[in-house]
């Protein structure tokens, strides 16, 4: 997870050019994984994997609109080995295609994307989500989430991986990007990739005595699916608002629902996480930790 990450020496513009992937035959794209984290972490991030899919699926159809991509994250990625991207095309039409995404590394297949883009159209009705009645970005806590060009800041939460903090199960957190992409699809891909990285956090909050800082160590937690719905075209200034909620927990998985705003109001994007929460078991402590899910 990114929270516990220490990746200093990520940036902004150097994630934009990772999501960029690369055309590698029909239907196929290839991208590169990045780097390990100071704190040697193997283990890439599933949303980084969304943020590339989804460009690989805007490219593929250039005419349409993504609107909506549901990840599930069945085998960890790991950093270093590329990672290929093959698009079986299950409907094509003037208005709407619908595409499969198999992620593979090393011949495995990791990771499955399924996602629908299409053609805007002029509204018939039209209402959104009001953004949060919450502190703005000036009033709340900068969250040492370390990458350049990125700042972090959370509402009423100073240390969102800490047992201590305890509260409701929702998190706030504004975020602030630079630069901020010009074009649609990155400008999703960087929406996308941060839909990931609170969840698990906002479900522990409810709970005392447990605690992010604790994943990998002494409890085994994931992100297991992901799935990210666009409104509009994206395209924002300033900060965006990503709110979390954890409706349940139980039976070792928790489900989050979000939705990320701007700061003048706009509903630009919704999403949800289904992620594990489980004992670390014997066999998982045999397993070095930066390689841990």
């Amino acid at each position: 997870m990114t929270t516990d990450s220490e990746q200093t020496h990520w940036s902004v513009a150097g994630l934009l050019d990772l999501f960029d992937v690369r055309p590698d035959g029909s239907d196929r794209f290839s991208g590169d994984t990045g780097i390990a984290g100071e704190d040697e972490r193997q283990v890439v991030e599933g949303t980084q994997i969304l943020a590339q899919a989804i460009v690989a699926v805007t490219k593929r159809f250039p005419e349409k609109s993504l609107r909506s991509a549901h990840a599930v994250f069945a085998r960890a990625v790991m950093a270093g080995p590329p990672v290929e991207f093959d698009i079986d095309v299950v409907h094509e039409g003037r208005s709407t295609a619908t595409a499969v995404v198999a992620v593979q590394q090393n011949g495995r297949r990791c990771i499955t994307v399924t996602a629908l883009a299409d053609v805007p159209s002029s509204d018939v009705i039209r209402h959104q989500l009001a953004r949060p009645d919450v502190a703005g970005p000036a009033d709340a806590n900068v969250s040492p989430m370390p990458m350049a060009g990125r700042e972090v800041r959370l509402v009423d939460v100073v240390d969102v991986n800490s047992p201590d903090e305890v509260g409701p199960p929702e998190l706030y957190a504004w975020v602030h990007y630079d630069p901020i992409p010009a074009r649609d699809d990155l400008a999703k891909a960087l929406v996308a990739y941060f839909t990931g990285h609170l969840g698990i956090s906002t479900t522990m909050r409810a709970h005392e005595g447990i605690g992010t800082s604790q994943s990998h160590l002494t409890v085994s937690t994931a992100p297991l699916s992901v799935t990210v719905s666009f409104h509009e075209p994206v395209s924002w200034a300033g900060w965006l608002l990503y709110t979390h909620e954890s409706t349940q927990v139980g039976a070792g998985m928790s489900y989050v629902r979000g939705a990320v705003h701007t700061e003048e109001g706009e509903l630009i994007a919704s999403f949800n996480q289904e992620a594990l929460i489980r004992p670390l078991r014997t066999s998982d402590a045999a397993i070095k930790t930066q390689a841990r899910l």
